[in-house]
C-alpha cells in the first residue's frame, strides 16, 4: 500500500498567481487532486443558493470555460453538459430559503459549499474557492478573488452552479408563473417587484430580505 504523499503544498500567496486549471494541475500534481468551488444566488429575493465543486481532468480539457456571468445561456448550457460529461467529478449543493432566512445568506452560501465539497465522489487535497472567504471543511481550502475568471476548476463551479440555479427557478415559474421567475431567476428586477407587490411573497421568497418583508406585511 502506498505511503501517504508528503509533497508540501504552495504557499497562499503562490495560488493567486496561478491563473489556470492547468498550473495548478502541475503544482499540485503530487500533493492530490484540486477542486474548483462557486455559488450561484446570493442576491436573488427568491430561490435557493447552490453551490457547485468540480475536479477537471487535464486529461479531458474543455475549452471556454470562465466566470458564468461573462457566458451566454446557450453557451453556459453547453459547458454544463460538457463538464458534467468530461469532469472527474462534480457535485451540487444547496441551502434552501428557509435556511436563507434562518441563518442568513452568508452563512447559508457556506453551507451549500459544504454540502457540495462533502459530495464529490473523490477527495480533494485542496479546495479553491471563488471570492474571500472559506466555509468549514475537513480538507485544505484557499480563497481566490475573482477565482471564476482565473481559476478553470472555479469557473466550470460557476457555470454548473449557475445553470442549476437557473433550471430551479424555470421549474419556480411553472408553480407561480405571474412573477416571471423563468426570466428574472429571483432577481429584484422591476417586473420581479411589480408582481410581489401585486400578489405577496411566495413560498419560494426569502422573508428575511427587505422587499419581501415589506411585500409580506403589506400582504398580510
Amino acid at each position: 500500500m502506498p505511503g501517504r504523499s508528503t509533497a508540501k503544498l504552495p504557499s497562499k500567496k503562490a495560488v493567486l498567481k496561478l491563473l489556470s486549471a492547468q498550473q495548478i494541475a502541475l503544482q499540485f500534481a503530487e500533493a492530490g487532486l484540486v477542486a474548483g468551488v462557486d455559488e450561484a444566488g446570493r442576491g436573488p429575493l427568491a430561490g435557493p443558493v447552490v453551490a457547485a465543486a468540480v475536479i477537471l481532468d487535464d486529461r479531458r480539457p474543455i475549452a471556454g470555460i470562465g466566470d458564468s456571468k461573462t457566458i451566454t445561456a446557450l453557451r453556459r448550457d453547453k459547458l454544463f453538459d460538457a463538464i458534467c460529461a468530461q469532469a472527474l467529478c462534480v457535485s451540487v449543493g444547496q441551502a434552501s430559503v428557509a435556511e436563507i432566512d434562518s441563518l442568513n445568506i452568508l452563512q447559508a452560501t457556506m453551507l451549500a459549499m459544504q454540502r457540495a465539497v462533502d459530495g464529490l465522489r473523490l477527495k480533494p487535497a485542496l479546495v479553491l474557492i471563488d471570492g474571500n472567504r472559506i466555509p468549514k471543511l475537513s480538507v485544505r481550502a484557499e480563497a481566490i478573488v475573482k477565482g471564476d475568471s482565473r481559476v478553470k476548476a472555479i469557473g466550470a463551479a460557476s457555470i454548473i452552479a449557475k445553470v442549476t440555479r437557473d433550471r430551479i427557478m424555470e421549474e419556480a415559474e411553472t408553480l407561480h408563473p405571474e412573477y416571471g421567475f423563468g426570466a428574472h431567476k429571483g432577481y429584484g428586477t422591476a417586473q420581479h417587484m411589480a408582481a410581489l407587490a401585486e400578489h405577496g411573497p411566495t413560498p419560494w421568497h426569502r422573508l428575511s430580505f427587505a422587499p419581501v418583508a415589506a411585500a409580506k406585511a403589506r400582504h398580510g
